[in-house]
């Protein structure tokens, strides 16, 4: 794993319960590169996450979003 650590906002399309966020979440936790990952009930339709772009791309964060049956857009920070 390098230094380098980008972060992106991910906007959820549908609307989730916290529980489907939570569990969202934790699967990005579970992906080797992905080092932060956090959504709030005030933004329920953001999840910021932080990786390392050697280890995993925003492509493979988008593919993860749309296996578990949700759409989403990339918002680079």
């Amino acid at each position: 794993m390098s230094m380098t650590m980008l972060d992106v906002t991910l906007h959820i399309d549908e609307d989730t319960t916290h529980d489907e966020r939570e569990d969202l979440r934790d699967v990005f936790l579970d992906k080797k590169g992905v080092m932060t990952a956090d959504c709030r009930d005030t933004s329920p339709h953001l999840m910021i996450i932080g990786y390392d772009p050697e280890d995993i791309t925003a492509a493979e964060l988008m593919a993860t979003v749309n296996r578990r049956g949700y759409h989403a857009e990339l918002i680079a920070m």
